[in-house]
């Protein structure tokens, strides 16, 4: 499997050329689900936050529990990898290993689930979790990256060039507003 250059993925054969294989695209492959997912993105998403700031009437501060729903779908071995990615799972093969499956199994969990390649939703998952963290925390860029899975700080920057076409500081001055740190807490 290869990509084109708008990062599609395509088919391609291997030809022997003079000093090497060269891998000739044959015709563009994506999957799509004939009906509609069972799960949208968004009802998905477990958020890191466990506590959120409120201020009583006379203006003390106080943190209440949010509710969180760790187990959006009922499927235990989905909800568990989604409780993976929110606690920040870098290696996937990791948790395959931990519960006996192959990588292609849980990318199949998705597409069934969720309509979406397997990577498509690791790194949507991954860019939330950095953009909220970015938003509500001062913590640093390595530290954001390493919190939301996505490694380094030079892997977010790439992925948020990418996604955004800012870095990832200036991303953070771009959606933060007044009174957004602390805001929640982890």
């Amino acid at each position: 499997m290869g990509r084109d250059g708008d990062g599609n993925a395509w088919k391609y054969r291997q030809a022997k050329k003079r000093g090497g294989w060269l891998g000739i695209p044959r015709e563009f492959t994506e999957r799509k689900l004939k009906d509609e997912p069972q799960f949208k993105f968004e009802d998905l998403y477990i958020s890191p936050f466990r506590q959120q700031r409120k201020y009583s009437e006379d203006g003390a501060v106080r943190y209440v529990d949010v509710e969180r729903r760790t187990a959006p779908t009922g499927i235990r071995m989905f909800d568990a990898y989604l409780q993976y990615l929110a606690q920040g799972g870098l290696e996937v093969q990791t948790f395959a290993d931990q519960h006996g499956l192959r990588l292609t199994d849980i990318d199949s969990m998705v597409f069934v689930l969720t309509g979406m390649r397997g990577i498509d939703f690791r790194m949507k998952y991954q860019v939330r979790l950095a953009d909220e963290l970015l938003r509500y925390t001062d913590m640093t860029v390595a530290e954001v990256a390493k919190r939301s899975g996505i490694g380094s700080a030079n892997n977010l920057y790439l992925t948020f060039k990418r996604e955004f076409n800012l870095a990832p500081g200036y991303r953070r001055l771009r959606v933060r507003q007044d009174g957004d740190v602390g805001r929640f807490r982890l």
